[in-house]
C-alpha cells in the first residue's frame, strides 16, 4: 500500500521533469539550431503574381483616365445658369453647378479621386514583395518588389533593419514587414512560397524594435 502511494505521487513529478526537458529541446530546434550564417545567397520567399499586379495597375490607369476626363468635362461644359429659388424643387435642383465655386470643386474632386486610385494601386504594387533573399553571411537581405511597369525593384539592407509585425505561423493573408527609415509597410503575401521557413523565421520574420 505504501509503495503504490509512493509510485502514484511520483508520476506527476516524472511527467513534469519529462515535459521540462522537452521545452528547451523544442525551442532550440526551432530557433537556436537554425544557422543564419549561410555560405551563399538563399531565397527565403518567392511570389509569382505578376499578372495580378498588371491588372491592378491597368485598372488604376483606366480609373485615372476616366476621372480626369470627367474633371475636364465638368470644367468645360458646366454653364453658369441662375436658379429660380422661388420654385419648390428637389434640393440638388437649387444648386447652380455652373457657378465658379461649384465647378472648381467638382473638377478638383474628380481629378483627386482618379489620382488617388492610381496612387493606391502603385503603392500597393511597390510595397508587395516578390523575392526576399538572404545574402551570404546572413547579415543582409535583398528585397525585390513589383513595379507598375512590370520590372523589378530591389534594394539591400541589414537584417537588423527589418521587423515582421506578425509571425508566419499566425498570419492569415499577409505579413507586414516594417523597414527602418521607410514609410509604410512592405507586404508578404501568404499565398507565395516560403522556400526556407525556419530560416525566414530566424531572420526577416523576427519582430524588432527600432531605436529612434
Amino acid at each position: 500500500m505504501y509503495n503504490s502511494v509512493r509510485i502514484y505521487k511520483s508520476i506527476p513529478l516524472l511527467c513534469f521533469r519529462r515535459y521540462k526537458l522537452q521545452i528547451p529541446r523544442l525551442f532550440s530546434q526551432q530557433s537556436v539550431d537554425v544557422n543564419t550564417n549561410v555560405i551563399k545567397d538563399v531565397i527565403l520567399y518567392k511570389s509569382n503574381n505578376q499578372r495580378f499586379f498588371r491588372l491592378v495597375n491597368l485598372c488604376g490607369i483606366i480609373q485615372f483616365g476616366f476621372w480626369s476626363y470627367l474633371s475636364i468635362t465638368a470644367y468645360s461644359t458646366l454653364r453658369d445658369i441662375p436658379v429660380d429659388r422661388t420654385k419648390k424643387n428637389v434640393w440638388w435642383r437649387n444648386i447652380n453647378f455652373g457657378d465658379s465655386k461649384w465647378r472648381t470643386t467638382l473638377t478638383t474632386i474628380s481629378f483627386l479621386v482618379g489620382w488617388g486610385i492610381l496612387t493606391l494601386s502603385w503603392m500597393y504594387t511597390l510595397r508587395s514583395i516578390k523575392y526576399l533573399i538572404l545574402r551570404k553571411g546572413g547579415k543582409e537581405a535583398t528585397v525585390v518588389t513589383y513595379t507598375p511597369w512590370g520590372h523589378n525593384r530591389m534594394f539591400t539592407l541589414p537584417i537588423s533593419d527589418m521587423s515582421a509585425t506578425q509571425a508566419r505561423a499566425t498570419a492569415s493573408s499577409f505579413i507586414p514587414i516594417k523597414i527602418k527609415n521607410h514609410w509604410f509597410y512592405y507586404m508578404i503575401d501568404m499565398r507565395g512560397e516560403f522556400r526556407n521557413g525556419p530560416l525566414f523565421d530566424s531572420t526577416a520574420g523576427l519582430k524588432r524594435l527600432f531605436k529612434s
